[in-house]
C-alpha cells in the first residue's frame, strides 16, 4: 500500500473514533502513527494533535449546531488546557526516547482498563448525589458556581498538560471529568468534549509549528484521513452501543500498549 494512503487510512481510523467516543482518538492516534509509521513520541505528538484538533473542530461544529455543545463550558477548559499545553511540550522535549514511551505507554494501559471496567458498570448518576455543574432547569444552561469552575479548570489544566507532552487530545479526561460533574447527557459530554479537544490541540499545535517539529508529509494525509472518518462516524454515533465501543477500544489500546512496550524492551 502507498505511504500516503496508509498514512490517511490510520488517520481514518481516529476520526471514527473520535466521533463514536468524544475521546481516545488522541490516545488511538499515537501507537498507529509509532507502530504503523514507526515514529517516536515526540514525531508522533505535532501530527496526531493537527489530526485530532482538526476532526474535532468539525465535530464539534456539528455538536453546537444541534444543541450539543456546552460551549462557556467548553472555552473555559479549553482556554486552561491552552495554557498548559506549552509546559507539557515542553517536559515531553527533556525526558529521552525511551522512558518517554513506557509513560505513553502507561498512560494507554490506564485508559484502557478504565474504558472497559466503565462499559461493565452503568453510568447513570444517583438521583441524590450532588454534583459542582448542574443543568440550571429554568435557563437550560450549566449553573456557574465556584466548584464547578474550579472543577472545569483543573480538567483543562491536565488535558493541555498531557495534550502537550504526549500528542492526545484529552478527551480521555475530558469525557469522564464531565460525567463525574456534571449532569450532562452522554450526548453533550461527547458534543462538549470535542470543543474541548478541538481548542487544547490547536494550542499545542501552534506550538509545534512554531519550533518546526511538524512533519508535514506525514500530517496532511493523516489530517484528511481523520477527516473523513470523523464525517462517517457522526453518522454512525447513534447506530452503535457504546458499552461495545468502550470495551472494544479498551482491548484495541491494551494490545497497542503491550507492543510499544515490547518494541523498545
Amino acid at each position: 500500500m502507498d505511504n500516503s494512503l496508509l498514512t490517511a487510512v490510520l488517520g481514518a481510523l481516529i476520526g471514527l473514533a473520535l466521533a463514536l467516543t468524544g475521546a481516545g482518538g488522541g490516545i488511538l492516534a499515537m501507537p498507529l502513527l509509532m507502530l504503523g509509521l514507526h515514529l517516536t513520541v515526540v514525531q508522533a505528538a505535532p501530527i496526531a494533535l493537527l489530526a485530532v484538533g482538526i476532526s474535532a473542530a468539525l465535530g464539534g461544529a456539528i455538536a453546537l449546531r444541534e444543541n450539543r455543545l456546552r460551549y462557556r463550558a467548553a472555552g473555559l477548559i479549553g482556554v486552561v488546557g491552552i495554557c498548559t499545553a506549552p509546559l507539557g511540550a515542553w517536559i515531553a522535549h527533556r525526558i529521552p526516547t525511551a522512558p518517554m514511551t513506557v509513560l505513553f505507554a502507561l498512560v494507554l494501559t490506564y485508559v484502557a482498563i478504565r474504558m472497559m471496567r466503565d462499559a461493565r458498570v452503568s453510568s447513570q448518576i444517583p438521583p441524590d448525589q450532588k454534583l459542582p455543574c448542574v443543568i440550571d432547569p429554568d435557563q437550560g444552561r450549566l449553573h456557574w458556581t465556584a466548584p464547578c469552575a474550579r472543577a472545569l479548570m483543573m480538567t483543562g489544566g491536565l488535558s493541555g498538560v498531557l495534550s502537550g507532552a504526549l500528542g492526545v487530545g484529552g478527551g480521555f479526561v475530558i469525557v469522564p471529568s464531565l460525567a463525574r460533574y456534571t449532569n450532562l447527557d452522554q450526548a453533550s459530554v461527547v458534543g462538549t468534549s470535542l470543543g474541548v479537544i478541538a481548542l487544547v490541540s490547536a494550542g499545542s499545535v501552534a506550538v509545534a509549528v512554531g519550533a518546526g517539529s511538524m512533519l508535514w508529509p506525514v500530517a496532511v494525509p493523516f489530517a484528511l484521513g481523520s477527516l473523513a472518518g470523523m464525517i462517517v462516524g457522526s453518522r454512525l454515533a447513534g447506530l452503535l452501543s457504546v458499552v461495545a465501543l468502550k470495551r472494544s477500544f479498551g482491548a484495541i489500546s491494551l494490545v497497542a500498549a503491550a507492543v510499544i512496550v515490547i518494541r523498545i524492551v
